[in-house]
Formats: structure tokens, sequence, C-alpha cells
């Protein structure tokens, strides 16, 4: 199709690609994108489970009840020995990286995220943990200084002011609760950013589905044990069906389902690509949370989701290249 220099299309006859899409990519894309969007339902469930009076640690604490035995699974299935390949036995100190990885990249980082839910839009909350990726380009320059470059800083300035400027614009209509909230989310973030950051050693020696079934694993017995030392076990018979069913929803297609999806995409087009496809994340969950949740859909948002999603492909860029 021909292009002017003004901009129009004069020719709209549809051509053929010389060179067609490779199927491992056109269904990794894809893979990718069904996963960012699952996995940005989360919120969206949430905050409509909160509408029947449930807490926080009842909710993530069925939410793990439900998925512990995928997770089970999934660690016994990277665990599994193959042809001509047998996985390494694991040592004392992985069992300590694991259960580190397990309470920060999972459990704490869950419950932080579900407690700000109550204060904030699902839509806030998405863009705040969109920033994972300059919360680890942070934890590198603090631990090992590694530098930061002027693209990557320039990047991080954007995308933290697309967060503030939703941030103001829901403290202006919400109040106060609204910093509580975001401050919550943010430090789930930052427990996130600590799992990615610290687990890339772990991932080459174990491999990332045993990591993850493992680590998994720790994050839902702590989530069950939590509730356990903190509500009455009876409190379960008197939850609304609809925070039962929502949890299994949330378990399977939200935590489990998007888990599966991005691992398979990244073996097929890598994890820059996969990272860049997940940008439909933010863009998702302002979407549900207009349709599902009535949340506010004002250009406040809508620039500030831009400027995140900018900012953390101009962070990203050079990875996903």
């Amino acid at each position: 199709m021909a292009c002017s220099d003004n901009g129009y299309f004069p020719q709209m006859t549809p051509v053929m690609p010389a060179h067609p899409v490779p199927p491992t990519l056109a269904s990794g894309v894809a893979l990718a994108g069904l996963g960012a969007i699952a996995f940005s339902g989360k919120a969206i469930i949430v905050k409509l489970a909160y509408r029947h009076g449930v807490d926080a640690v009842t909710l993530i604490m069925l939410r793990m009840l439900f998925a512990l035995p995928f997770f089970v699974v999934m660690s016994w299935w990277g665990s599994r020995q193959r042809a001509q390949h047998k996985p390494p036995a694991l040592t004392g100190r992985d069992r300590l990286g694991i259960l580190w990885l397990g309470v920060t990249g999972y459990y704490l980082a869950s419950f932080l995220d579900f407690a700000g839910l109550q204060y904030i839009t699902a839509s806030l909350e998405r863009l705040i943990l969109y920033l994972n990726p300059t919360l680890v380009l942070l934890l590198g320059w603090v631990f090992y200084r590694r530098a930061i470059g002027r693209r990557q800083g320039i990047g991080m300035a954007i995308s933290y002011a697309g967060v503030l400027l939703v941030f103001g614009h829901e403290v202006n209509l919400q109040g106060a609760d609204v910093a509580l909230g975001a401050g919550l989310v943010f430090l789930s973030a930052v427990s996130y950013a600590l799992y990615l950051f610290y687990s890339g050693e772990m991932v080459r020696r174990i491999g990332s589905m045993r990591l993850v079934g493992l680590a998994t694993s720790v994050a839902c017995l702590l989530c069950i044990a939590q509730f356990v030392v903190l509500r009455p076990l009876a409190s379960v018979w008197l939850l609304a069906p609809e925070v039962v069913w929502l949890s299994v929803l949330n378990a399977i297609l939200c935590t489990v389902v998007p888990v599966v999806l991005v691992m398979m995409a990244i073996e097929r087009v890598g994890a820059g690509l996969a990272a860049q496809v997940g940008m439909v994340g933010p863009m998702s969950t302002m979407a549900m949370g207009v349709l599902l949740l009535n949340e506010p859909f004002t250009p406040w948002l809508l620039a500030g989701t831009g400027l995140v999603i900018a900012g953390v492909f101009v962070c990203t860029r050079k990875s996903a290249a």
C-alpha cells in the first residue's frame, strides 16, 4: 500500500506481505496479550469482591487456597526428569532463596496490593504496579551502582509523572484514603521488584516453572497461615457465595492461567517482546474498570495511562529489541 507525503492513502488494495509473520511469533504475541489482560482482571475481581463486605486477609487466603493445587503441580512438572536433562537438586541456599522469593514476590506483594485496592481505583493500582521495570532499575543502582542511562532516566520521569497525574486527580475526588491505598500498592510494587531483581540467578539454575511453582506455593501457605492466625475459621461459612466464586475465578483465570500464558509467550518470542506486549495491561484494566466497576473515565486517567506506558516503553525499548 502506497502512502503519499501528505499522509493520505491513495491506494487501498491489500498487498500480501513478502515475509509472512512466523506462526511462533504470532502465537507468542497473542499469548502475551491474553496473559496481560488476564493478569489485569485481578484488580477488577478484587474490587467486585469487596462489595460483599470481605476483608483483604480473607480474600487473599481464598485466592491462594484455590491456586495452591495448580502451583504444586507446576513445581512438580518443573522438577521432573526429562530426557538428557536432570534438574539440579535443591541446596540449602536454594531453599532459603525460594522462601525469600515466596515472601517478597508473592505473599507480601499480593497482600499489600489487595489491601491497597480497598482505597484506590483498579486503574490507578495497575499503573502503579506497571512501574516495576523502573523499580528494578533503581534497585540495580542502589545495590550494585549500575548506571541509569539518560534514556532510562527520561522514561522513568515520564512514567512517574503519569502516576502522579492520576493520583492527584483521585485525591481530589476521593480524599486522603487514596494516599494510603497508593502507598500500599507502591510498596507491593517494590516487593515484587525485589523478587524480579533477585530471581534471575535462581531461574537460570533451577528453571522458571520450577521456581515459580515453589515460590508461589510458599506464598499460598503463608497467606493461609495468616488467615488462620488472624481470623476465626468459622468466618469462612459466613462469606457471601459471590466472594467464593469470584475468588475461584481470580485464582484460576487471573493467577494461574496468565502465569502459564506468559511463560509460553516468553518461550516463543522472548522476555523483551512479551514485556512490550504486556503494555496492553493498563489499558485493559482501565476499560474493565469503567465497564464493570463504573469507575470514572477522565482525560486525566487517559493522559496518565499514556504517560506511564510511554515511559516504561522508553525504559525497556533496548531489551525488547
